[in-house]
């Protein structure tokens, strides 16, 4: 099986109902290893899977589970959160799985939860993924009569049950400690670490919080083995990656390929290269938050530590493909702007220095710019670079930014020069 996470959807059909997914040897993981297999002994196998969070950040997984306190003495309840917000400009990989997989997330939660010894479960979704909330509650119900959710599941002894909560919609809810607060009904603000959530999390008990993709392969790892996971990558990587793509591509949408595969490929072979008339100019490898890569790095794999390397991050893995026909600073405008807005306004440098370099940029665009704007510009990017800021949404935004400076300087001068947007007039 090479696509264990997408092997059983049916792309504009329903997903698959209880007896179905138990047809496919669904429920048969869970089934084998709670109350069977010691929880640590799960958490070590995601271990040596060499899975690593798939939202973005790209930590090892298995650590963060590690991290949990375990043992009669440690505090209860414990809380299993999966992350399903997906407000990442350009992402839309965990819609694919919520909606065509709803079982497959519950069984690799109902694992995940085992393995840190928590009781409940949470996903906390997106408002908008409306059909994605309709056929995980369906999924949830049958489950829960099943008795595979609840207070014994499987005749285990084992308690544990999943709750869904709609998301108001936030992009600060991407961050662990700002979904937690909007959990408990507060505002979506970070949280100062330590405690880290592992140890004090929802309501100040450890709390683990993934990535649906993430959560999505625990139930491969723990059947198959993490020999087996880590065999499907590339280039040296563990497991698959959902790869995205949007722009202008014959064949824009989302691939289970092998984490590590290149760039070119993705673009090229998956989503059909460019459409008529476009050439790439540039990508943000992993939503709206990374840095540009350009023609150069079309052999690059797109790993976690090969895309760091190159000078950017994986992040999600969802491509955003500029072409020849896009304006750079339209484009990046248009980034931070969206930023701007998202803001917690819980640090200064994000509240007051994201309107501003949105309000410079759209000064360029309008053909009203100075040459100074474009140093300022490059100053301001620094201001919200990584350890400046509370969390990592203005160094996020920073990061497409100060690619562009770098990359298309050019273009921000021309707007100057010429006093207009060319790109817009040459439309």
């Amino acid at each position: 099986m090479k696509t264990p996470l997408t092997h059983t959807i049916r792309p504009k059909e329903p997903p698959l109902d209880l007896s179905q997914y138990r047809r496919t040897g669904g429920y048969r993981a869970a089934e084998l290893t709670v109350g069977r297999t010691a929880p640590g002994d799960v958490v070590d196998l995601v271990k040596r899977s060499g899975l690593r969070g798939r939202g973005g950040a790209g930590f090892p997984t298995g650590a963060k589970w590690s991290f949990v306190p375990m043992g009669d003495d440690a505090p209860r309840p414990k809380y299993f959160v999966a992350n399903a917000d997906e407000m990442e400009p350009g992402a839309f990989k965990d819609r694919y799985l919520l909606e065509g997989d709803p079982h497959g997330l519950i069984e690799s939660m109902i694992l995940s939860g085992y393995a840190i010894g928590a009781e409940v479960g949470y996903i906390f979704l997106r408002w908008a993924y409306r059909l994605a909330y309709a056929r995980l509650s369906r999924a949830i119900a049958e489950a829960r009569e099943a008795g595979f959710l609840g207070h014994d599941i499987f005749g285990s002894g084992h308690a544990f049950d999943v709750h869904i909560h709609v998301s108001a919609g936030r992009y600060m809810c991407g961050e662990e400690t700002g979904l937690l607060n909007a959990l408990e009904g507060k505002r979506a603000t970070p949280r100062h670490k330590p405690p880290y959530p592992q140890a004090s999390g929802l309501w100040g008990k450890p709390t683990v919080v993934n990535n649906i993709e993430t959560i999505c392969a625990v139930r491969h790892i723990v059947f198959h083995g993490p020999d087996w996971f880590r065999e499907l990558g590339a280039n040296g990587g563990a497991g698959t990656k959902l790869y995205a793509a949007s722009g202008k591509l014959r064949q824009p949408g989302v691939w289970e390929l092998p984490i590590g595969t290149p760039l070119g490929e993705i673009i090229d072979e998956h989503a059909g290269g460019m459409t008529s008339g476009a050439r790439f100019r540039a990508t943000l490898p992993g939503g709206a938050s990374t840095e540009f890569l350009t023609r150069e790095h079309w052999d690059l794999p797109l790993d976690f530590d090969p895309v760091a390397t190159a000078g950017s991050r994986l992040g999600t893995g969802t491509l955003i493909v500029m072409d020849d026909g896009t304006c750079p600073v339209g484009m990046v405008h248009n980034l931070e702007a969206f930023f701007a807005m998202e803001s917690c306004g819980f640090c200064t440098p994000c509240r007051e220095g994201l309107p501003w370099t949105a309000g410079v940029l759209r000064r360029l665009e309008e053909g009203r710019g100075r040459y100074e704007d474009i140093e300022l510009l490059r100053h301001h990017a620094k201001l919200l670079a990584p350890g400046v800021t509370f969390c990592a949404l203005a160094p996020g935004a920073s990061a497409p930014l100060a690619s562009a400076l770098s990359l298309f300087g050019d273009d921000f001068e021309r707007h100057v020069r010429e006093g207009r947007c060319p790109f817009r007039a040459e439309a």
